[in-house]
């Protein structure tokens, strides 16, 4: 039997990243002093666009690019401090988190520069958003299932079809879709092929898709005789497949794959604070939580140190999305247990409530960005198991 290899090597932080580290902790007590966010009621799907432009002018936004598109050709490893200090800091940056993370690195490698003139200095401003045009109806996280259809025009490419569980498409100026451009055959990976879609131009609509609780982050996406020129193809046609792979290692491997819940644990050791510090069982799952959350931590900058040398560590990306999102559901329902507290609904700062916001989004942790199936068959062929 033989498969994939991969591991986690650990990493050197540069001098310069730990300065940086605590240039962002400044950056950020100066906007909650101000009053600009009140962190214990943020994650990175909270959106303020002003905190958006203010990273893009503090040069936090697109730090591993090109600077002729505007971006500061940083390392990897400080932009992974930086983007693990905001979100420790609960600081609201899902307005430019896709395409600071994904979207902007997807046109830098695989767009033509009529797109990277166009979008990556927007991007960098922290003034452009894009959302992710992955899932279909009834596909779940089979991406090889895709259905929207890309057929060739004078001049591009005409795309009817739809995505949905879209987050922020409703707010996002471009979405990077996925379609198919050559009729299905044997090979469901063959004939895909990427886009970027402008959401200001015709044929383009979206449906909310609203939360049990109201709330309004999904979308379903709408496209009817969509025109996108060859401009906005991404890679080769019929290559979307090999790129839309490349581009989760960026989407499932970074910070916000186990941190979504990091204010919650925060706030949990704070009432664990306030009561009897002879309770072992509380302080064991404490400190169980925080292991996991430091060994977490190492494989991510791991990761981020083989994305720096130009590695595509897929495979690794998938087991720290699968055993990040476990980690992120398991903190909620400890603290759950621990404290007794009757979870609530609500959008204040208090510890019931922002147990029972927890408690109600965390099933959708495991879910975004692929789910466990999905995950765990790609590390079974990465072990060589099928």
């Amino acid at each position: 039997m033989s498969g994939t290899s991969f591991s986690f090597e650990p990493v050197q932080l540069p001098a310069q990243a730990v300065a940086l580290r605590e240039e962002v902790r400044r950056f950020v007590a100066d906007h909650v002093q101000a009053g600009a966010f009140d962190p214990r009621l943020n994650a990175w799907g909270t959106r303020h666009p002003a905190f958006s432009k203010a990273c893009g002018e503090k040069g936090y936004i697109g730090m591993c690019w090109p600077k002729r598109y505007g971006g500061h050709e940083r390392s990897a490893l400080e932009r992974f401090v930086v983007i693990e200090e905001l979100l420790a800091a609960g600081a609201p940056v899902g307005c430019h988190w896709v395409a600071d993370r994904q979207s902007g690195t997807q046109i830098l490698r695989h767009g033509t520069e009529e797109a990277k003139s166009l979008i990556i200095p927007k991007i960098v401003k922290g003034e452009c958003y894009f959302s992710i045009g992955m899932s279909e109806p009834d596909s779940g996280s089979d991406l090889a299932a895709v259905r929207s259809r890309a057929q060739r025009v004078d001049g591009g490419w005409e795309i009817t079809g739809s995505k949905v569980w879209t987050s922020a498409a409703h707010m996002a100026h471009y979405l990077i879709l996925l379609a198919r451009t050559e009729a299905l055959d044997q090979d469901r990976h063959a004939g895909l092929t990427q886009f970027i879609i402008d959401t200001s131009k015709p044929g383009f609509s979206t449906r909310p898709i609203h939360n049990l609780y109201g709330g309004h982050d999904f979308n379903e996406v709408i496209l009817q005789d969509y025109f996108v020129s060859d401009a906005m193809v991404l890679g080769e046609v019929g290559q979307g497949w090999r790129l839309v792979t490349g581009e989760l290692a960026f989407e499932r491997s970074g910070p916000d794959r186990f941190m979504s819940t990091f204010q919650l644990l925060l706030d949990s050791i704070r009432q664990l604070s306030k009561v009897d510090h002879s309770d072992r069982h509380s302080l064991q799952e404490l400190g169980r939580l925080i292991v996991h959350l430091a060994s977490l931590r190492r494989m991510s900058s791991s990761i981020a140190g083989k994305l720096e040398r130009g590695e595509n560590p897929a495979i690794e990306a998938a087991l720290v999305k699968d055993l990040g999102t476990a980690f992120e559901r398991e903190v909620p329902e400890v603290f759950r247990r621990l404290f007794g507290i009757e979870p609530s609904m609500g959008p204040s700062a208090a510890y019931d409530e922002n147990l029972g916001m927890t408690i109600l989004r965390s099933p959708s942790f495991t879910l975004r960005g692929g789910t466990r199936e999905i995950l765990r068959g790609m590390i079974a062929r990465g072990l060589g198991l099928r």
